[in-house]
């Protein structure tokens, strides 16, 4: 498949629809939580319940939604079904961002001033 990434990526209106739909259900902090859990290794619904201090019924419905929208996948072992990141493309996007939030960083104004003048 094609790189299809650039400043001057145009995808069609379904796709955004798609793609907003998607930050949306990350931006609820309990599914971000049980994603960023399946960075790691695959867990199953338990784990992820006592990780995120969330009951069972309340993973387990975040994620079908995760699981709907392609980011985690589900595989079965035994009697236990462990889920994970969905693919490289999540995987990135979510390492990318988590890196972007720890970074340190100035806080500068449209001009590259300082918004915090630190006189002594």
């Amino acid at each position: 498949m094609a790189d299809r990434c650039g400043a001057g990526m145009d995808l069609p209106q379904d796709q955004y629809s798609q793609l907003a739909e998607t930050f949306r259900l990350l931006g609820e902090p309990n599914r971000l939580m049980i994603v960023v859990a399946c960075l790691e290794q695959p867990l199953n619904v338990g784990t992820l319940a006592e990780r995120t201090a969330l009951s069972q019924s309340l993973v387990s419905h975040h994620l079908r939604l995760l699981r709907a929208a392609r980011l985690l996948k589900a595989a079965r072992q035994g009697r236990q079904v462990f889920y994970a990141i969905a693919d490289g493309h999540v995987r990135d996007m979510l390492t990318a961002m988590i890196d972007h939030m720890i970074e340190p960083h100035d806080e500068e104004d449209a001009e590259g001033k300082p918004l915090h003048d630190h006189e002594d």
